[in-house]
C-alpha cells in the first residue's frame, strides 16, 4: 500500500475526489496517511469526516520545515490539491519527483506567482485565449515550472467568464487528477 500525503488550503474537492477514486479502485494500491492545511478550511473537516489523521500547520516562514517535521518517511506521494503556500527550495528537493499540483491552466502558459484560482481564468479571458484548462505536474522549486505529468484542455467560448471557466477547468481537474496521481504511483500508462 502506498502512502499519500494531501496538502489542502480550501474546501477540499479535489481531496474528496481523490478519497473516492481511491475507494473505487481507479487509484490502486494507496491509501492518503495524512492530510495538512496551512490554514483553517473545510479541507480538514473532510479529512476528519473519513477518519484519515489530519493537522493544521499555520502558513508562515516555517511553514515548510514545521511540514519537513510530520511528513512520515514512507511517503510515496505529496499531493497539492487547492494548496496556496509556496514550499521552500529545500523541501521541494528533499522530495524531488514526489510532489505533485494541479493547476487550472494549460501550463506552461498562466503559471508562476499570483496565478491561482480565479486569478488565472480572468487571465486566459484577458488574453483571448482560445483554449484553457488543466495541468497536473511535479512540483519544483520554480513557482508552476515543473514537468507535466497530464494536461487537458477545452476550448474557450466568447460567452466565457471567469466563473465559466472555473466550473469547467474543474470538471477537467476531477478527470485527469486521479489518471495523474496513479500514473506517478503505479507506473500505469495513460
Amino acid at each position: 500500500m502506498k502512502n499519500i500525503v494531501v496538502l489542502v488550503s480550501g474546501s477540499g474537492t479535489n481531496l474528496q475526489r481523490i478519497i473516492d477514486t481511491i475507494e473505487n479502485g481507479e487509484i490502486r494500491d494507496a491509501e492518503i496517511s495524512l492530510v495538512v492545511a496551512d490554514r483553517e478550511c473545510y479541507g480538514l473537516e473532510r479529512a476528519k469526516n473519513q477518519h484519515i489523521e489530519h493537522l493544521l500547520i499555520p502558513r508562515g516562514r516555517n511553514f515548510s520545515s514545521e511540514l519537513g517535521r510530520v511528513i512520515p518517511e514512507n511517503t510515496d506521494l505529496i499531493v497539492l490539491a487547492g494548496f496556496l503556500s509556496i514550499l521552500k527550495p529545500e523541501f521541494c528537493e528533499k522530495w524531488n519527483g514526489k510532489i505533485i499540483n494541479i493547476h487550472p491552466a494549460l501550463l506552461p502558459k498562466f503559471g508562476g506567482k499570483g496565478m491561482w484560482g480565479h486569478h488565472v481564468h480572468h487571465a486566459v479571458i484577458e488574453a483571448g485565449e482560445k483554449e484553457s484548462g488543466a495541468t497536473v505536474h511535479f512540483v519544483t522549486s520554480g513557482i508552476d515550472e515543473g514537468e507535466a505529468i497530464l494536461q487537458k484542455s477545452f476550448t474557450v467560448t466568447q460567452d466565457d467568464t471567469p466563473e465559466t471557466l472555473a466550473e469547467k477547468v474543474h470538471l477537467i481537474e476531477y478527470e485527469i487528477f486521479p489518471k495523474a496521481i496513479n500514473k506517478v504511483l503505479n507506473n500505469v500508462s495513460i
